[in-house]
Formats: structure tokens, sequence, C-alpha cells
């Protein structure tokens, strides 16, 4: 037995060293135009070794079930051989992976994901931009590469060895038996291990994303799991939209999203403010008093008063990984898949932080109580621009174990508070809550409804950070937004509910000039174009997003995505549509036809942008 776990440790730590090797290489091969010192080649290797180590584990499935068959049925000479063949074959695999990851990066820019296999169908055009000689090279790279991973492999696999002939005639069934619990009893380690522990979040490729230059986080990155990750999104959730010719679809979004800021509307009493743009977890109209409620967020509904409060502002989507991008990019939502877990794309999104440290130079933070890992969270806002980020990792034990999800919010609130008067300006600071969310475990209890008593808590805590920081200097030049990530189900009100997606937006601080309320129908999406006109900065690139403000919006109107469905609304119609049944579920006002092909029409751009990546 003894013999059979030192080959099993050996072979995950040769794939482990294998994978820090490739990194390496990667780095030196891919240097051209990039300038990183000794420590940067560090921190790539320590930050990507969870990754690592993670994807190791997947190789080490094979090895480890041969060792356990072999308690009982101990052929080592056809055990050895399917080993042997196993190696050969993910050798090949590697090989192939790490050369073509350092061969495409030059051109592409981006690591390796399953887009590649697109070129296949057309070798000579893929290989006519390189000469002859260029995949000479790499095919002898591809050789040489392979040959060390194998022979490695082969190193570890001597420790394979058949137990002695005594042992085979006279079977001590007892050390079998026990051998085999050992075994057993690995297997939740290994599930641990390749999931990423016991979080919330499972493994991703945001997790290693340390830096504000791409081509460190993306060193860090392990090209094996990245290509392996990609399968997931290409296959089942790249969904490609098309209801009608293109030439239409683009008429009807050039009718309706112009990203023109002509004669705005003027909100501010500067444009260059500190913004605090909090994203509050979950909280749906459903909550305030869009929806009648004025006992739960009494707090929020008062500032909707006092401040600018944009009043028929309607969330994109259902969930925090797209409300965020939404928010920050301006980009659409999709019912069946995330953009923020496509790092294709999501990195290559504009981003308001980004914008402002660009054009401003802003200085930009992102903070989070959970984890930020989570659904590849990190890389879309390390690469939108924020400079750092905050998240559970950056507090206590103790404060993280306060709530299920991470920190709880009165936590985070007064972090927040600290960052808003420390923070040297001007600033950009971004800020999602997480107490609002099931399990719903918040430390006070003012009602019965567990989900009621959560909003309630999250408007407690908003509040004390707005008193507090009304009283304070910075409090005269900053910009305060307040806007859902989303809303939620609850009760009767569900996606067929006008209400559930009717969010709050509030735009509150020093830099307003009066109390104003926006009647205009908007999108989350909005919010980009929307604050970027108001700062006198240009927002072509964010093409789904449309100031409000400007004289140019003359057709509003909002979507909302949701598993398979959407749902249209204007300011005397609303449809909700079931895209698996092929139907209308709801329908109020007289224009639903018009609404459901301009609904379409923004899938299909939405989908043909996507896949253009």
């Amino acid at each position: 037995m003894r013999e059979k776990v030192l080959f099993l440790i050996k072979t995950y730590l040769w794939t482990v060293l294998v994978f820090i090797i490739a990194k390496l290489s990667f780095m030196f091969f891919c240097r051209e135009g990039h300038v990183f010192s000794f420590s940067d080649i560090w921190q790539v290797i320590t930050h990507g070794l969870t990754l690592d180590l993670s994807t190791a584990l997947y190789f080490l499935i094979m090895p480890f079930l041969v060792t356990m068959v072999s308690v009982w049925w101990n052929n080592g000479k056809v055990l050895k051989r399917i080993l042997y063949t196993y190696f050969i074959i993910i050798s090949i695999a590697f090989a192939l992976a790490f050369v073509a990851d350092t061969s495409l990066y030059p051109f592409w820019g981006f690591k390796l994901d399953a887009s590649c296999l697109q070129y296949l169908s057309t070798p000579n055009e893929a290989a006519a931009s390189v000469s002859v000689l260029y995949l000479i090279i790499r095919f002898l790279a591809l050789i040489l590469t392979a040959g060390i991973i194998c022979f490695g492999y082969i190193k570890a696999l001597q420790f394979f060895r058949e137990a002695p002939q005594k042992q085979i005639k006279a079977p001590r069934i007892m050390h079998k038996a026990s051998e085999t619990v050992f075994y057993l009893l690995c297997i939740p380690l290994i599930v641990i291990g390749i999931r990423g522990g016991l979080n919330e979040s499972t493994t991703n490729i945001g997790q290693v994303y340390y830096s504000q230059d791409q081509f460190l986080n993306h060193s860090a990155v392990n090209p094996v799991f990245s290509f392996l990750a990609s399968f997931e999104k290409t296959a089942s959730n790249n969904t490609i939209y098309h209801f009608m010719e293109d030439g239409q679809c683009e008429q009807i979004i050039s009718e309706y999203y112009n990203t023109r800021s002509e004669d705005v509307d003027t909100l501010l009493n500067t444009q260059t403010p500190n913004i605090i743009l909090i994203l509050l977890e979950g909280c749906g109209g459903t909550f305030t008093e869009i929806g009648g409620r004025t006992d739960i967020t009494p707090h929020l509904n008062k500032l909707s008063q006092e401040s600018i409060y944009f009043t028929n502002c309607y969330g994109n989507t259902w969930r925090t990984d797209r409300g965020t991008v939404c928010a920050w990019s301006g980009y659409p939502s999709f019912p069946s898949m995330s953009v923020m877990k496509i790092p294709s794309k999501s990195r290559t999104l504009p981003n308001i932080a980004k914008t402002l440290q660009t054009e401003r130079g802003y200085n930009t933070r992102y903070l989070y109580g959970g984890d930020i890992n989570f659904t590849n969270m990190r890389s879309y806002l390390i690469a939108g621009g924020f400079q750092q980020l905050t998240s559970q990792d950056d507090y206590t034990a103790a404060e993280r174990s306060t709530a299920r999800w991470g920190v709880k919010d009165d936590i985070t609130f007064e972090t927040l508070y600290q960052m808003a008067t420390e923070t040297p300006s001007p600033y950009l600071i971004g800020f999602s809550t997480l107490s609002s969310h099931a399990p719903w475990d918040v430390p006070i209890r003012k009602f019965d409804d567990e989900v009621v008593n959560a909003f309630y808590y999250l408007d407690q805590c908003l509040g004390r950070f707005i008193q507090k920081f009304r009283q304070s200097e910075v409090w005269k030049n900053t910009l305060v937004i307040l806007i859902p990530d989303h809303g939620i189900p609850h009760k009767d009100v569900g996606e067929s509910n006008r209400l559930m997606n009717h969010i709050p937006m509030i735009w509150t601080g020093g830099a307003i000039k009066e109390p104003r309320r926006i009647e205009q129908v908007c999108n989350q999406t909005d919010l980009p174009a929307t604050l970027l006109g108001q700062l006198g900065l240009n927002h072509d690139a964010y093409s789904f997003s449309r100031d409000v403000l400007s004289s140019t919006y003359t057709k509003p109107f909002a979507i909302h995505t949701c598993t398979e469905g959407f749902s249209m609304y204007d300011s005397v119609s609303f449809v909700n549509y079931d895209m698996i049944s092929d139907r209308i579920v709801v329908e109020e006002g007289p224009k639903n036809p018009e609404l459901l092909q301009r609904a379409r029409a923004i899938l299909q751009a939405a989908s043909n942008d996507l896949n253009e990546r």
C-alpha cells in the first residue's frame, strides 16, 4: 500500500509541477511588450497555485481508480498498461494545451479556450498567418514537451508495484478491506479539492486574478482549466438568438439605442464628483414604496423623496453576476448564460471604473463582503479598471463567520464609510451588499417574514451609513448611487408580475443640485451612459446603454431576461414571454407585438455581439 500511495502522491505533485513550469514558459515566450520582475513571477505562481492544485486532481482520478482496483485485482501488467496509455494521452493533451496557449496568446491576447476549435475546420486559413518554420518549431516543441511530461509520469509509475506472490495465494482480507476504506475516505477530500474548498463558489478562473496588469493575470491562469471550463460555456450557454434578418435587427437597434448625449438635463453641481455606487442585493420594488411598503425600507423611501429618484427603472436580470455586468458595463443580460462567467468576453467590456480611471484619473475601489472569486467576479472587476478589491479575505475569521455568505452588511457599511472618507479624491467606490440574500441570516428581528426582515436590516445599515456620511466633509462633493442588482420573487410576486423587476434607482449626496423625480422608463443598463453623460464623458463604447437625461432619449422602454424568458416594459404596456413554450404569459396594454419584436431584436443583437468576441 505504501508504494501505491507514494505513486499517487508523486503523480499528483508532478502534474502540479508541470503546470507551474508551463506558467514560467508562458511568461518567458510571451514576454514581448510586457515588463515584469522576479517578484511578479513569484506572485503569478502563488496566485495561480490554487487553480493548479484543483486542476491536477482531475487528472489524478484515473490513477486513483486504478489503484483502488489493484487492491482486489492485482493484475499488474494490465493495470500498468492502462496507466501507461493514460499518461501518454494526457501528456500529449497537456503539451498541446501549453504550446497552443503560448503560441496563440500573442495573437489573441487571451488564454486558451474552446474558441480555437472553430479554426480546425479551416486549417489552411488558420496556418496562413504563420511560416512553415513557425509550425515546425511548434511541432518540435509539442513532441519535446509531451516527452518530458510523460517521462515524469513513467518515473512515478515505478512505485506502482504488484503485490508479492504469496499475498495472492493467501489474500489477507482484512488488510485489503482496510486499504479500500482508506481510499474511500480519500474520495471526499479529492472532491473538495476539485471544487476548491467548501465555500459557496467553486473553482473558477477569476480566483487567480490579482493584478491590474492583465498579462500577469493571464499568466496565473491554468490553460488546461481555461480550455475545459470554456467548453461548458460554449456548449451549454452561448445560445445564438436569430429571430430576423440581421439588417432588420440592426435597424431596430439603431432606432432604439442611441448612445449620444445631447442637450442633457444636468442634475449635478460638478463634473468631477466622488462617486459611490452601491448595488443593493435583491432589493426590488416589492420591498419599497414602489410596492406600497413604507415599513420595510423607510430610509430608502425617505431618500427617494429628498434625492434624484428614477421612478421607472427596471432590472435587466435575476442574478447578481448578471446584474453587476448590466450596471457597470451597460451590457445586456441573457436568459441562459452569465457574461461574467465568460472571461473572454467580460474582460473586453467597457466599465464605468475603467472610463473614469482613464479619462479623469479616478482612484477606483470595490468592496464586497463575500467571496469575490464567485462567478469570476474578481477577473471582471480587475479587467474593468478597479485598482483595489476588498472582500471577505480582508476581514477577521470572526467577521467572516457573521453570515453564511460572508461578512454581514453593518460591518461592510462601516468599511465603506472608512473608504469614502480616506480614499484620495476623485474616487469611485463600488459596493455590493450581501445580507439580503438567502438564508436571510441577519442579526435583528423586526418582522416574522425572514425575507422582509433581511431587507429591513439592509435598510437600517444603509440609513446609518448615509446619516454618518452626511456629517463628513467629503459628502458635499460626493454622488451616492443606489440601485439593486436585481429583484427577487416573493410570495405572489414573480417574473410574470411587473413589480418584481421594478427597482428603485436613487442618486443622492452633496453633488446633486436638488431633489428630482425622473419619470422616464429605463433600464439598469442605462446607468453608465446616463452617469457619464452627466460628467461630460464620451460613452460610445457602451452601445447598449442610453442616456436617459439626453434629448435623444425619445423612445423609452426596458427589457428584463430570466431563465429562458424575458419581459418588456414601456410607459403603457408590459409583456412577459416564455421562450420554452413560445408563448406570452402576461400582457398589459396595446403595444405588445411591437415590444416582442423589439425584445427579439435586442437578444439577437446582443448574442451577435457576444459571439464576436
